[in-house]
């Protein structure tokens, strides 16, 4: 089965086909910058486009960078306030002309490495974590996805996690791999001590330099990085759509 999978981020939105049986994407990624300000009938313009450019006519499953509960979104994480609810599924549907199932982007990830990646065959508790501009976490328990996970925000010394922990906070503030994995080691210790998983999952681009921050780790879980990478939200989205269809 084919489906045009879309990752929707604060700063590009990239789809590309993908067979749902093998995980493979039928096509290169095809990329365009997300408009500022990320307004709902903007980003739906761009979204369209994608799958214009695919000449797509089916199922489209959509990442998307906010909690979505049966395809409206209830907050807005780096993208414009203005699609606190509003219902995406519709806007995405009305603009592509095709069927569209919306999920949080990083529980599309995790469908993503769940299916074909790191969690792939694991049971008991696996958490993901997408380390990027943000935190973003999702977790299966026995390959059942909790939806919208929003551990990323939790506190952490008085102040959001990703704002200390992000990939964005330690080129921000310039962090050597040691402090900032000290960093991102007090906020898996947190997460440990709430849910003890068995597995965590690091993924986002930085999961690419995990040899210079996960041995220095002390969580009790066992840690490895994600095996999608960049395609993880495409593939991911495409498998939630899969699931619809």
């Amino acid at each position: 089965m084919e489906i045009l999978g879309i990752d929707i981020g604060g700063s590009g939105i990239k789809g590309a086909p993908v067979n749902v049986k093998t995980g493979e994407l039928l096509a290169p990624r095809h990329r365009i910058a997300t408009p500022q300000p990320s307004k709902p009938k903007a980003v739906a313009e761009v979204v369209g486009e994608v799958a214009k450019f695919f000449n797509w006519q089916g199922p489209i499953g959509a990442g998307f960078p906010a909690v979505i509960q049966h395809g409206v979104a209830r907050t807005a994480a780096n993208i414009h306030k203005s699609w606190i609810n509003t219902d995406a599924m519709q806007l995405f549907g009305k603009a592509t002309g095709c069927p569209v199932t919306v999920v949080n982007d990083a529980d599309a990830a995790g469908m993503a490495e769940m299916v074909f990646g790191a969690g792939k065959g694991r049971k008991g508790v696996v958490l993901l974590v997408t380390i990027g501009t943000g935190l973003g976490t999702s977790v299966f328990v026995d390959g059942l996805l909790l939806p919208n996970t929003e551990f990323g925000h939790i506190e952490i010394d008085c102040e959001d996690a990703e704002l200390r922990a992000s990939d964005a906070a330690r080129k921000e503030h310039e962090l050597s791999w040691q402090k900032w994995a000290s960093r991102l080691d007090t906020y898996l210790l947190r997460l440990e001590a709430l849910i003890w998983p068995d597995l965590i999952i690091l993924g986002g681009g930085v999961s690419k330099n995990h040899k210079k921050f996960i041995p220095r780790l002390t969580v009790q879980a066992e840690v490895v990085p994600a095996e999608t990478l960049n395609e993880a939200g495409i593939i991911g989205a495409a498998i939630a759509a899969a699931s619809q269809n």
